[in-house]
């Protein structure tokens, strides 16, 4: 909408009483080319200065809101839609499949072609989203999440990545392979400073035939925490029995987690230890070992 338009509304609607007004604060407050389309609730005869300085700070109609952190799994993200917005998780669950939306979304096209684990798993954005003047559908919100994904990750050069990648690590990954891998990422780091050296550790551990030995991936499977006894448990998700990338991706990650796994730092790591208080990566498991003894005996 215009400046105009929005004026005309919030008069119509008694929220302000005359155009003039919302002119002159819109000029004072610098906020014309600020002012963010969304739903919003107001109340009647707010100051001027309080309404225009709602438009610059964005939607505040919590009823129409999607708060999704980043890192969730599609069943986590259905419980929160559940929750936040009352589509069912079940019928959330049903809907989200790649192979539902590929023809319209090109990029789900390696995950819509996993038969055995059709999932939206990695590509359902972590934002806070206006769901203002949508159908509040399963499909509506996904496709939202969707769109979100496409204009957060759509720029991103997959391919120059892809080949920069096989150059250092002469290892062929596809676009999807380096989602599941920033989907691991995501889980492990603590700060965005982590995560391009943990893509560093994970490409160096696959480009010497090394499993990738991730806790989280195993999370993935046990919704918690990992036991000695789960590492045991041969299932797909086991990066300490099977080789390669996990059957999906473990979560959504964010666009640093992305970034880690496009342009991962160039490192001779292979183990990294970190927790709240060490972020220690090591080059050999004897330093991988020393990392870990002085943060217990610390």
């Amino acid at each position: 909408s215009t400046g105009s338009q929005i004026a005309e509304l919030l008069i119509e609607n008694h929220v302000i009483s005359s155009d003039q007004g919302f002119y002159q604060e819109t000029q004072k407050q610098n906020a014309d080319a600020k002012m963010k389309s969304g739903t919003y609730q107001f109340v009647t005869g707010a100051t001027v200065s309080e309404v225009v300085r709602q438009l610059v700070e964005g939607t505040n109609a919590k009823e129409y809101q999607l708060k999704l952190a980043e890192g969730l799994t599609v069943e986590q993200t259905a419980k929160q839609v559940e929750s936040q917005v009352g589509i069912s998780a079940k019928e959330f669950l049903k809907q989200a499949k790649a192979s539902n939306y590929v023809d319209d979304y090109p990029f789900l096209k390696d995950a819509a072609k996993n038969s055995e684990y059709d999932s939206l798993e990695g590509y359902l954005f972590g934002k806070t989203y206006d769901l203002g003047g949508t159908d509040m559908t399963a499909d509506s919100v996904i496709r939202t999440l969707l769109d979100q994904y496409q204009a957060e990750v759509g720029s991103l050069d997959f391919a120059s990545a892809r080949s920069t990648l096989k150059d250092r690590f002469k290892i062929d990954i596809s676009d999807y392979g380096i989602i599941k891998l920033a989907s691991v990422i995501e889980r492990e780091a603590v700060t965005d400073e982590d995560r391009p050296l943990i893509g560093s550790v994970f490409y160096n551990r696959l480009s010497n035939g090394m499993y990738l030995q991730s806790d989280a991936t195993m999370m993935y499977v046990t919704g918690g925490e990992v036991t000695a006894t789960d590492l045991e448990v041969d299932s797909p998700f086991n990066t300490y029995k099977h080789s390669g990338l996990t059957p999906t991706p473990i979560c959504s990650p964010s666009l640093a987690s992305i970034m880690g796994a496009l342009d991962p730092d160039n490192t001779e790591y292979f183990y990294f230890f970190i927790n709240e208080n060490v972020h220690q990566f090591s080059r050999t498991y004897e330093e991988h070992q020393q990392a870990i003894n002085e943060s217990l005996n610390s």
